[in-house]
């Protein structure tokens, strides 16, 4: 099964970069304006892009280290495990981010495989100067 990965250098603290990836109003400022649920294990996250909306199960919550979810509703992300996990050295926290167990790869997957770069710069962006280009301001890819 095929896995996107991505690695990415963010200058500021990993407790930062935590908040913006583990609580709805962070992974709003920088993924998508239209973030709903509860940043809490075993709860559900919604992130609505337009008119598609993709669900998560929240499966890990590690403070400073960890965050990890199932995709529970999506045709296509169905079943995928996503996980961005966070080490910190001289005050600059590296993200390595997965989204894993594909069925398949193809255009759909390299697509998202770009998608999630441009969302993670968007990160970059608002950890570092507190404005990210989450959906619907985002690059078009």
């Amino acid at each position: 099964m095929p896995d996107i990965l991505h690695k990415l250098s963010i200058g500021a603290p990993r407790e930062r970069v935590f908040q913006a990836l583990a609580t709805r109003e962070g992974l709003a400022h920088w993924w998508t304006t239209t973030t709903e649920g509860d940043s809490v294990p075993g709860q559900t996250l919604t992130f609505r892009f337009g008119s598609h909306t993709v669900e998560m199960r929240v499966e890990e919550l590690r403070p400073g280290a960890r965050v990890a979810w199932e995709c529970t509703k999506d045709p296509e992300w169905g079943g995928t495990k996503l996980a961005f996990d966070l080490t910190e050295e001289n005050g600059r926290t590296t993200v390595l981010f997965g989204h894993r167990e594909w069925p398949r790869a193809g255009e759909f997957f390299a697509h998202c495989s770009t998608k999630w770069a441009t969302f993670l710069l968007s990160l970059r962006e608002y950890v570092e100067t507190g404005k990210g280009r989450p959906f619907p301001h985002d690059l078009i890819t």
